[in-house]
């Protein structure tokens, strides 16, 4: 229901220094659609490149009755609490937001169209849109992507938030730039608002999750002529003991190339250090060994065309090195492309189609 022009006010209360607020850091590093505003009280006046190392000149208010002189339409929630309920100090500027005429977008697990109070403060016009939510007569996936004609490549990380929908974000720049047609398939809230659209695969029944991201994908392909490029976000990873997700996503995607998403010098679960990641030739092997299973008969199996590594902590001459080394490693096309951009795993993606 978001749509690329909509004018967005992002309510980040707390957020622009914390993980708590990934939802709205990633609208403003990738969204290409105005945002004209960011609440957030602690760092109210602040310069948003200075906060946040993003560069967007977007000015940052204390609440959403400052940001009203912006014009904005739509207020999106760009948080991820605890619990998924709304802390008091941002339910203030929602009731504000919905009052004063604006729409409101969230990818919270609590439906806040349920909510009678903000119902109430909603006008008749207006929306309040529950992202996260199943999809209405899914069906078990039946392997129906693999018919398809287009390219499509899913992101498969080493551990969660080491970027695996920024790197499908910036292949999907790289795309555009070129002219090339594509689509983007979001399967978590930051990727759905960024994009208008796709799938929250944490909000789906596990035995559905496999088929609402074959419909996804299979939707996203119907806009497609026969050489289009579909990217599929990822989510979790196998590495993680509380992740199922990269199955239903292999499962429903029925993915023609593979994109291995690892942040450098990462050795272990970053919030659970006592569990090591396997080294990295090892899981690429079983990406694509699992890649092979669920697959009908004379479909060529995916590989790994490439590495998108995240190099965020390291600085510039430290970056480099560690791309090269993981590049030699692996014998793969290995790039940063949030810091440097997309275009080598593009093309490792193009060419992998001609195998």
């Amino acid at each position: 229901m978001l749509s690329a022009s909509d004018r967005v006010v992002l309510l980040q209360h707390d957020g622009l220094r914390s993980l708590t607020g990934k939802t709205g850091l990633a609208m403003l590093r990738h969204r290409p659609g105005p945002i004209v505003a960011v609440v957030d009280p602690s760092q109210a006046g602040g310069s948003l490149p200075a906060i946040t190392g993003i560069e967007r000149e977007v000015p940052v208010v204390g609440t959403v009755e400052e940001a009203l002189p912006l014009d904005p339409e739509v207020a999106v929630i760009g948080l991820a609490p605890s619990g998924g309920r709304l802390p008091d100090p941002v339910r203030r500027d929602v009731l504000v937001a919905l009052q004063r005429g604006l729409n409101l977008a969230s990818g919270l697990h609590t439906r806040l169209s349920d909510d009678a109070e903000l119902q109430a403060a909603c006008r008749d016009d207006r929306w309040i849109w529950d992202l996260r939510q199943e999809p209405e007569q899914l069906q078990v996936a039946q392997a129906r992507a693999a018919a398809l004609s287009c390219h499509r490549l899913l992101a498969v990380g080493t551990d969660m938030a080491v970027g695996k929908m920024s790197a499908c974000l910036e292949l999907l720049k790289a795309a555009r730039q070129r002219s090339l047609p594509c689509q983007f398939v979001g399967t978590g809230q930051a990727g759905i608002l960024i994009e208008g659209g796709g799938v929250a695969l944490d909000a789906v029944r596990v035995d559905y999750a496999a088929g609402a991201v074959e419909a996804a994908v299979m939707s996203a392909a119907s806009t497609l002529p026969a050489d289009g490029l579909v990217f599929v976000e990822g989510q979790g990873s196998l590495c993680h003991p509380g992740s199922s997700a990269t199955l239903p996503l292999l499962r429903g995607a029925q993915p023609t190339a593979l994109l291995l998403v690892h942040r450098a010098r990462q050795s272990t679960i970053e919030r659970l250090t006592a569990i090591p990641l396997p080294p990295l030739s090892e899981l690429v092997a079983l990406t694509e060994g699992l890649a092979r299973l669920a697959q009908p008969a004379g479909t060529v199996p995916p590989q790994v065309c490439g590495v998108a590594l995240n190099t965020a902590r390291l600085d510039a001459t430290a970056a480099r090195s560690a791309v090269e080394a993981l590049s030699d490693e692996l014998s793969l096309p290995c790039t940063d492309p949030v810091r440097w951009g997309a275009d080598p795993l593009l093309e490792a993606m193009l060419r992998s189609r001609m195998k």
